[in-house]
């Protein structure tokens, strides 16, 4: 079933990520009251209408598009956590996070985006980056390479002696030990600054805007989509303890991901202080 679906033509999940934006997400963007903005885990961890609506909508959309299919949101987990253990199981599974960058959002900038990954038993298979304020929509399916707009994506590696451009974590969610490894970055060679979306984070990896990142959470709906994209763009990822990332969790963190396999090793070493 999922290898016949990957043969198949995948614009049609692509049109079902334009719609949900444009019916859920872009008429809400500078037009939100304040009592459709909600803190979830404080005042970092934002929620909105729009956040919800576009969630439902792609859920009902996406298991549409690939019959037996699941969905792991960012805010059907929020409510169940227990959702969330779909990553583990047998169906294939869709990985939405509606509006990443909800600051962003919130603050009527044009940095966030809608992501969406299919995964089956825990291997990422495609994955879809859209800014819809930005009109900007990034593809990749495992094995096909990646695009943006149509047009093929390349990490490309860092010229000789640059110094590094890395977007970390916000230090509210690192542990002391976490923080400890990320100030490991601010060091010669390496210019650390706070991410911002973590989706177009990813994104400007695969053009070869940003050299890496160093993150310290592992919700897979954050993660999944732009780890595709980097790795179909030439790039790698690994935690700090030198293993894959794992999208269902239990993951020793930091996590790196970077241009080349080269640049992620050496901000690997960096966050294990080797």
């Amino acid at each position: 079933m999922i290898d016949d679906f990957l043969a198949g033509d995948l614009a049609v999940v692509e049109e079902a990520v334009r719609k949900a934006a444009a019916a859920e997400i872009m008429p809400r963007f500078r037009q939100l009251a304040a009592h459709e903005i909600v803190e979830k885990n404080g005042p970092h961890d934002l929620v909105t209408v729009a956040d919800r609506l576009a969630e439902e909508h792609l859920t009902a959309a996406l298991t549409a598009i690939l019959p037996g299919s699941v969905v792991v949101g960012e805010e059907a987990v929020h409510a169940d956590p227990a959702v969330y253990e779909a990553l583990r199981g047998d169906a294939p599974v869709w990985i939405v996070d509606p509006v990443d960058g909800t600051r962003q959002f919130v603050r009527g900038e044009a940095g966030f985006c809608t992501l969406v990954a299919l995964a089956h038993r825990g291997e990422l298979l495609a994955s879809w980056t859209f800014a819809p304020a930005l009109d900007e929509m990034a593809v990749a399916v495992r094995g096909r390479g990646a695009t943006l707009n149509g047009r093929p994506l390349h990490a490309g590696s860092p010229a000789d002696g640059v110094v590094l451009e890395v977007a970390t974590s916000h230090p509210d969610y690192t542990t002391p030990d976490q923080k400890r490894a990320l100030l490991a970055l601010d060091t010669e060679g390496v210019r650390p600054r706070p991410c911002g979306s973590a989706g177009l984070e990813y994104l400007a990896i695969a053009r070869g805007e940003l050299d890496g990142l160093a993150f310290s959470w592992e919700y897979a709906w954050d993660h999944a989509a732009g780890l595709l994209l980097v790795a179909e763009a030439g790039g790698a990822h690994t935690t700090v303890a030198g293993e894959p990332f794992r999208i269902a969790g239990g993951n020793v963190l930091p996590f790196t991901a970077a241009r080349d396999a080269a640049t992620t090793e050496r901000l690997r070493r960096l966050l294990a202080g080797e």
